[in-house]
């Protein structure tokens, strides 16, 4: 079940994007949401915005991503190649999971396609989980963004 996140949540959501870091990290990801990203003042922010979505198994969350209308200010330049489209589309951010091994990306995504025809995601270059994902999924990888704080991510984007 996917549904929208409320403040209840957020304990929950801050122990599951814990848990990714690590997962980040003994995959060799030892440069992505350092600092204790995303904050907790990030994830209200999502909630408040609406844009905050959690994956239930057995009542329990297992996983969550915020899922964004676009235009993304951080995907206006791309680098080293291009969107696949001009089309409407909406982001994903902040994509995590507790434990591998559920299709829960799989699962959040395929909602997120239900939502919208064209999604645009970025990942570190060092995030080989989540280029995997993307890739198996059909995603095509499009170039090079620029976060606000000038961090590069590499950009994917999928059309339906």
């Amino acid at each position: 079940m996917i549904r929208r996140a409320t403040y209840d949540d957020v304990p929950v959501l801050m122990d599951v994007f814990r848990k990714a870091r690590g997962i980040m990290r003994s995959s060799g990801n030892m440069n992505q949401w350092n600092d204790g990203y995303p904050s907790e003042e990030v994830v209200r922010k999502d909630i408040d915005n609406g844009h905050c979505v959690v994956l239930c198994e057995d009542g329990k969350v297992v996983a969550t991503m915020a899922f964004i209308p676009g235009p993304d200010p951080t995907y206006a330049e791309i680098y080293d190649g291009g969107w696949l489209s001009d089309a409407p589309y909406h982001v994903i951010h902040r994509i995590a999971v507790a434990e591998p091994g559920h299709n829960a990306a799989k699962v959040l995504l395929d909602w997120g396609f239900g939502q919208a025809g064209s999604i645009r995601i970025d990942t570190h270059k060092d995030n080989v989980i989540m280029h995997h994902v993307l890739s198996k999924y059909g995603f095509t990888h499009c170039g090079l963004i620029l976060l606000a704080n000038g961090d590069p991510r590499e950009a994917y984007q999928k059309d339906l």
